[in-house]
């Protein structure tokens, strides 16, 4: 595990566990400490599941690609199952990353596919910085495999959610699902979307978001712990997820570089299309973790 500290945040590494940053704190004004990720002690970075704390990078391609398919319009292919219903998250949480740069408040992580039943063949980097405004993730994904391809990223951060955690932020609008998060179609919002008004987290049912049109903030406050969170993403990753279970004590909201099912359904990609990168181009995004007290 790699420690970094700066700027009143400290973070953990776990380079061997798919590049998880496992932990995220803060210390504020008062002189106490603020857990800004989900991340319970008795859990360690794995790559067996996703892990449900810290935050990890989803790539080539972020959430799902069902029965396994990768299909742009205009390659179509399959990847290796390691979900279910076909294949999450894609394979950077599942591999080893290379600790490339490390100083006090800042390491650079890299991942390289070279080989693979499937035409991806990349080099995944992580940069991963922390100052006075928080904890900044640039990512970058590039294509090295000779043929065209269609990819996509995102972050999966894991945030802390009690009863009276609020969250909000702004859409134009969201994926319709079916089973399995399937999507069914689209649908638009003219006010902004169902956490626009910045309510109660917490229903008691699951909840499952993709939206599209997101103005790349959201702002997560729990008044208990006088804590408020604030997310924000570049304009390439405007396609968050966001989803929880009922009863849990966290709440996911991923900036994606794609909505959910982009890479294999057609409904979605029209709506969200993946980046289709010649050989040797690059896509690269950027997520900011922020904390203020409240």
């Amino acid at each position: 595990m790699r420690t970094l500290s700066s700027g009143g945040y400290a973070a953990r590494i776990a380079p061997d566990a798919g590049g998880t940053i496992a932990a995220l704190e803060w210390r504020g004004p008062d002189g106490r400490t603020h857990p800004l990720l989900h991340a319970p002690a008795e859990l360690a970075p794995q790559t067996a599941s996703p892990n449900k704390f810290g935050a990890w990078a989803m790539l080539p391609f972020a959430n799902r690609a069902f029965d396994s398919l990768v299909d742009d319009g205009h390659i179509r292919f399959t990847v290796p199952a390691n979900n279910p219903a076909g294949t999450i998250h894609g394979f950077g949480w599942q591999s080893a990353w290379q600790v490339e740069e490390q100083s006090a408040g800042h390491a650079v992580l890299a991942h390289r596919r070279t080989d693979g039943p499937d035409p991806y063949r990349y080099l995944a980097k992580q940069e991963i910085r922390l100052d006075e405004t928080g904890m900044t993730v640039m990512l970058t994904l590039t294509n090295e495999a000779d043929q065209a391809l269609p990819f996509g990223m995102g972050l999966h951060p894991w945030f802390p959610c009690a009863a009276d955690t609020r969250l909000r932020m702004t859409a134009t609008g969201a994926l319709i699902f079916g089973d399995q998060f399937r999507a069914t179609g689209t649908q638009a919002f003219t006010d902004g979307g169902p956490y626009a008004d910045n309510p109660i987290f917490a229903t008691g049912a699951e909840t499952a978001w993709s939206f599209l049109g997101w103005d790349g903030t959201a702002r997560i406050e729990t008044p208990s712990t006088g804590l408020a969170i604030t997310l924000s993403a570049s304009e390439n990753l405007r396609y968050p997820v966001v989803w929880a279970p009922a009863g849990v004590d966290f709440l996911c909201a991923e900036p994606q570089s794609h909505a959910a099912g982009a890479p294999s359904e057609k409904i979605v990609h029209d709506a969200s299309p993946l980046a289709r990168l010649q050989p040797g181009e690059t896509l690269e995004g950027w997520v900011r973790i922020a904390a203020e007290a409240i």
